[in-house]
């Protein structure tokens, strides 16, 4: 199945199955991409064709053209990947006047396969890993003692951008490294999403407004919004002995001492938590990432656009959660 590589009579046979199904050209594009990949159609080659069916014309076969199709070597591939590897098949058989056909066909042949970058994390001081590592000890052993997970509480903070690019996938040879790359936009325009969930689903969530951030007496009423939150979607918390557990990084202002204060009066835990964890804080693998996947090539051109996707985004999640 991996080496199948679809030609354009069964593409275009499989746009016809999606026009009877009452697909937009758009919605085709779509299912196209992800059955086939970079082996599918272009958006625009399949509105031409949506166009063709709409008049009547069903005949999915070439039409005849004057002149050999152009030919080109695979030092001039191997020269435009090296120059740069994130381009589509698409840009490629622009660049060198080919059909998209022939750079797949040939891409094949070379032994190349697309493998998606990473962006490059921050690196841990020996120190670092050593505190990770105990306190990772201290939990697993405390979990086997008597469970605790269901009673955690995970709180966080993230960026939404109003831009964000997609991460390209670059041609390479299997067995090699993807090609990392810094991460964009970091000084563009955003907004600070802050939000709490369980192992149920999103309990609370703020979207602070453009230019806003977070302080100490911020972070104390965002966590009496929280306890409310709790007492009406999770009741089980006020009826069992076992308090909420929360698990919040080492941020100024989640230590500052009025936050502090009122966590005693929750009669909360806070679970220990050293300062930068990506492994261990579960927003940035679970929540973060699906919410990243969603975010991707999405352009928001106001506060208003990113709130409205993001009330939705979560709706979903919770409908999925209790479905």
């Amino acid at each position: 199945m991996s080496d199948f590589v679809p030609n354009n009579r069964h593409l275009r046979e499989v746009l016809i199955f999606l026009f009877y199904s009452k697909k937009t050209a758009a919605e085709a594009h779509r299912e196209l991409q992800k059955v086939y990949g970079d082996a599918a159609l272009s958006e625009t080659t399949c509105r031409d064709w949506f166009r063709r069916f709409k008049d009547g014309d069903f005949d999915v076969d070439d039409r005849p053209r004057e002149g050999r199709p152009k030919t080109f070597e695979d030092a001039e591939l191997e020269a435009l990947l090296d120059e740069d590897p994130y381009q589509t098949q698409e840009q490629l058989a622009s660049a060198l006047g080919v059909t998209r056909q022939a750079i797949s066909k040939r891409l094949h042949e070379l032994g190349m396969i697309q493998k998606q970058g990473t962006w490059v994390p921050y690196d841990l001081k020996p120190r670092d890993v050593e505190r990770r590592f105990f306190i990772c000890e201290q939990l697993l052993q405390r979990q086997k003692r008597k469970g605790f997970l269901h009673r955690i509480v995970t709180g966080d903070e993230k960026w939404i951008h109003y831009s964000n690019p997609k991460k390209k996938k670059s041609w390479g040879l299997p067995g090699h490294a993807s090609t990392s790359s810094t991460r964009p936009n970091i000084h563009a325009a955003k907004v600070m999403l802050c939000i709490w969930w369980d192992q149920v689903g999103v309990i609370y969530y703020e979207l602070l407004k453009p230019n806003e951030t977070i302080t100490g007496e911020r972070y104390r009423l965002q966590l009496m919004r929280l306890s409310r939150a709790l007492r009406e979607k999770r009741p089980q918390y006020e009826q069992r002995h076992d308090k909420v557990i929360l698990l919040h990084d080492n941020a100024r202002p989640h230590v500052a001492k009025p936050v502090k204060t009122y966590v005693e009066t929750l009669k909360w835990e806070v679970l220990p938590h050293p300062p930068y964890s990506p492994v261990i804080a579960p927003s940035d693998y679970y929540l973060f990432r699906s919410m990243a996947h969603g975010l991707a090539d999405q352009q928001f051109g106001s506060y208003e656009d990113i709130k409205k996707w993001l009330d939705s985004w979560i709706a979903s999640k919770d409908e999925r959660l209790l479905s």
